[in-house]
């Protein structure tokens, strides 16, 4: 199989360091508030990257690190008067719940950069001996840019580039201005526990070299698959490179995996243009509360997530929407209305089938999951066509492998949705495409499941004025015609 590599900028053969071994790294979350909807793209997209390598045979080692100390979190505890383990156990709680919600698998291991203090400590020894790393007149402890030659090598821009170009840390007492912290000097006002001892005086790590030390400890150098989200190829990737590198002499990893952008209505999501969604926000059901890390989800909304998630590649760029968001779970609907004519069971997937053999192929090439939607969209039409049992278990099958089909159907179309596509009006009613005239058939399969009769009745009549005769048939189809 082949995987774009961020590095080469080009499509590389996977070839671990062991035979079908995988030693997969991602950098994950800071605990500091709840996830974002661009933390769902991330969580989702290596969960199905990781479920994919497994089922292909190779034993997968999968660690997803936590940052528990940053300036961020110190932030949030003195606003909050807590301790910083109580601010970073609260919302890794959170996160957790979001992950179980979106059906996200645990990671094999998931490091607390406050576990590897003294492995980062050793990789900035190193650094400092060979000349790369020096200590500052404010007791920060700095790496020097200059003095590591490939610097820039993923984000391809040259020194002048950056320091033109990009916002960064700017202090008088750094050699450049890219030069970036190793090891930050506490400060009299900063919390106990956000300092630690060190040969370099009390201080704290900085964010960049947390993930070289719990890489190198819990996988060992290289790796063979790195990733992230869009916005840590610089300057967090790009300075990993320098410091494992630089320390080890040694590439950091193989291959280099990135998310593509979330957007929100075409523009970055922001706090400040007030269209950040968080997560919960998207997939709770009722009112949630900011003081609880749990929180009960809609089961059906939170599939349509994953799916929304899925359907597009994971290196492209995905805008965030309501309609799209209406859309994608009209089009996870038409799939569970497919399930619902049937008895479901568990089957081996008969890669022979040539369903099966496309998606394979569309997974193979880069985690196609686009592609692949695609295919199970044509295994659908076809079992509504012949009816076939056994394609019926297929789709599931496959679908099972992106994290989708989990439901049991019945439980789905009893699970309301804030994401209905279509609302009956006078205005539109004369003017239902087909696939709104199919919306509205699931909507009301869904009203009579909740024994909801009065609403079920309400849309067959107000399809009857529309021109739209709907048959009945056992087995809860519904055919329908224009009259």
């Amino acid at each position: 199989m082949q995987i774009y590599d961020s590095l080469t900028r080009q499509k590389q053969d996977l070839k671990p360091v062991e035979p079908n071994k995988i030693r997969m790294y991602v950098c994950g979350i800071t605990v500091y508030d709840f996830c974002h909807l661009g933390h769902a793209r991330m969580l989702v997209s290596f969960d199905v990257i990781c479920r994919w390598l497994r089922l292909k045979g190779y034993e997968v080692k999968y660690v997803r690190n936590i940052t528990d100390i940053d300036d961020k979190i110190i932030k949030k505890a003195v606003a909050t008067n807590k301790k910083l383990s109580d601010v970073t156990k609260f919302y890794t709680d959170a996160m957790h719940a979001d992950e179980r919600a979106l059906g996200v698998l645990p990671p094999d291991y998931e490091p607390r950069a406050t576990q590897h203090v003294s492995g980062m400590l050793e990789i900035i020894k190193k650094l400092e001996s060979k000349g790369l790393a020096y200590k500052s007149e404010d007791n920060d402890v700095n790496f020097s840019v200059r003095k590591f030659e490939p610097y820039g090598k993923l984000s391809g821009r040259s020194l002048d580039d950056m320091r033109s170009g990009e916002r960064v840390a700017v202090s008088e007492a750094k050699q450049d201005p890219l030069d970036f912290v190793l090891w930050k000097a506490a400060k009299e006002t900063e919390p106990e526990d956000s300092k630690w001892e060190s040969s370099y005086g009390l201080g704290r790590p900085g964010w960049h070299i947390e993930c070289s030390a719990m890489s190198k400890e819990l996988l060992g150098l290289p790796l063979d698959i790195h990733g992230g989200g869009p916005d840590l190829k610089f300057p967090h990737h790009e300075n990993e490179i320098a410091q494992s590198e630089g320390a080890y002499e040694i590439d950091l990893a193989r291959i280099w995996m990135h998310c593509g952008p979330l957007m929100v209505d075409n523009d970055k999501m922001s706090k400040s243009l007030g269209n950040f969604k968080t997560i919960r926000q998207t997939v709770a059901v009722g009112d949630i509360s900011d003081d609880e890390s749990d929180y009960n989800y809609n089961v059906r909304e939170a599939e349509m997530l994953r799916f929304f998630i899925v359907r597009n590649h994971y290196r492209s760029a995905q805008n965030f929407t309501p309609d799209n968001l209406i859309d994608a779970q009209s089009s996870l609907d038409r799939f569970y209305q497919t399930l619902s004519n049937f008895d479901i069971e568990d089957v081996q997937i008969d890669w022979s089938n040539q369903f099966a053999s496309k998606f394979k192929q569309a997974m193979d090439d880069d985690f196609n999951t686009s592609l692949a939607i695609s295919i199970l969209f044509e295994l659908n039409t076809e079992i509504n066509k012949t009816k076939s049992k056994e394609l019926l278990n297929l789709l599931v099958a496959l679908g099972r492998v992106l994290g989708l089909f989990v439901i049991e159907p019945k439980l789905y179309f009893r699970t309301s949705t804030r994401y209905s596509k279509v609302q009956i009006s006078n205005s539109n009613i004369d003017s239902l495409s087909d696939s709104e005239i199919e919306q509205l058939i699931l909507d009301r399969k869904s009203a009579k499941t909740n024994k909801n009769f009065k609403a079920a009745d309400e849309i067959r009549e107000k399809l009857k004025r529309a021109g739209i005769e709907l048959e009945d048939k056992p087995g809860g189809i519904t055919n329908w015609r224009r009259t």
